[in-house]
């Protein structure tokens, strides 16, 4: 009986608030106002991120009052932060999230917020598709939602956008099916991908390993998978079963090598480590991956889009795809041939892993086809991305 007065206590909130936002919407724009926002306000960082610290150190060029739109339960990381940032759904954000002229942010916004008609909202994305999305699933298994429902808003959210960002003609084709996009596309490169090219990046990639406390004669070994659709524990909270064999790769590598583990954002799971704290480091919370791929060797992922990141480094990668039959045919199905263009090997199993692990840590060749992957996927990265973008929206 509560639960059912809260929802419907709750949905009239909104209603309300979505009124008042379309009010405040019909006031002249704050033409000097960006709002950012990263994956619903939990980061501060990717494509919004890049693009604010682009404007940051252009300042005598660009003179606009930056605020980033963030999740109340993240604010001691924005307090640590030299950032004007607005609490999601508080009364100063409404006030100018409703009147700013440009939003930037890389994933959707709640659907029952008004877009108003003077807004330029710029949609960054946050990654090369592998998996298929939105227009393009042929079934959607996510909690709380079915696939038309989901297909309809997700479609509702797209139209609303002004600006759409890829890292390449690949993506651009894919995003104008997936989301139904109509509007400008600006294939610019990733701007989370701009520090990669940094004249600077060793002085970075030394900074961000005393952060981590990690020795420098160590290899670097990044764990980044994706989340299962159909793992969860409710809407938007995903489970995720760590098919390692830690102590196995403990005893084998601990005394050359540090294992990174870095979880998508959706999933909340909490890995008990201590017994593996000097080997097993816990990066899921990490501000952005763009620094673990800096000072990551190796790369370790499975469907996740972070290894068209990483080619940029031309560095070695391993696909640990022990669920890729179901994956592939059942959850999402995929636009690019995993099996046959994947710049790494493949395995399918914990030993095989294992073995093709201690293969790669000693012997850091990269495939023939590593060339035609990053001439497809990577040749318009070059540390501009967030200019040619801030070029075109402003």
């Amino acid at each position: 009986m509560k639960s059912m007065i809260f929802k419907k206590y709750r949905s009239l909130l909104v209603v309300v608030y979505s009124i008042v936002f379309r009010i405040i919407g019909l006031l002249p724009r704050n033409e000097r106002l960006i709002i950012f926002e990263s994956y619903s306000g939990k980061q501060f960082s990717c494509n919004p991120r890049a693009i604010f610290e682009y404007l940051e150190e252009n300042k005598d060029k660009y003179d606009y009052q930056l605020f980033w739109s963030i999740d109340k339960r993240n604010k001691d990381l924005f307090e640590n932060l030299d950032v004007n940032y607005l609490r999601r759904f508080s009364l100063k954000w409404l006030w100018y999230m409703a009147t700013a002229k440009y939003w930037i942010t890389n994933s959707r916004l709640p659907l029952w917020i008004p877009k108003p008609r003077n807004t330029t909202y710029v949609q960054t994305w946050h990654g090369t598709p592998l998996k298929k999305l939105a227009n393009d699933m042929d079934e959607v298994h996510m909690p709380g939602t079915t696939t038309e429902q989901y297909k309809k808003n997700f479609l509702k959210e797209a139209s609303k956008w002004d600006y759409l960002i890829s890292p390449n003609a690949y993506s651009t084709e894919i995003f104008r099916s997936a989301f139904q996009f109509k509007k400008e596309i600006i294939e610019s490169g990733y701007p989370r991908n701009d520090i990669l090219y940094a004249k600077n990046r060793d002085v970075i990639i030394k900074k961000i390993k005393r952060k981590l406390n990690i020795d420098d004669n160590k290899k670097i070994i990044l764990y980044a998978p994706t989340w299962r659709d159909n793992e969860f524990y409710g809407v938007g909270k995903y489970k995720f079963n760590l098919q390692l064999d830690l102590e196995e790769l403990k005893n084998e590598f601990q005394n050359s090598a540090v294992f990174l583990l870095r979880m998508h954002y959706l999933v909340r799971e909490n890995f008990d480590l201590q017994k593996y704290s000097h080997f097993v480091k816990d990066v899921s919370l990490y501000q952005d991956i763009r620094d673990l791929y800096l000072i990551s060797d190796i790369l370790i992922t499975d469907y996740s889009s972070v290894f068209f990141d990483f080619g940029n480094l031309k560095k070695p990668m391993l696909f640990y795809t022990y669920d890729l039959e179901n994956y592939r045919d059942k959850l999402r199905g995929f636009y690019f041939d995993l099996e046959k263009n994947a710049p790494g090997e493949i395995v399918e199993n914990k030993e095989d892993l294992f073995l093709k692990l201690k293969y790669v840590i000693n012997n850091t060749s990269l495939p023939k086809d590593y060339n035609h992957f990053y001439e497809e996927f990577c040749s318009m990265e070059d540390g501009f991305a967030a200019k040619r973008v801030i070029e075109s929206i402003l």
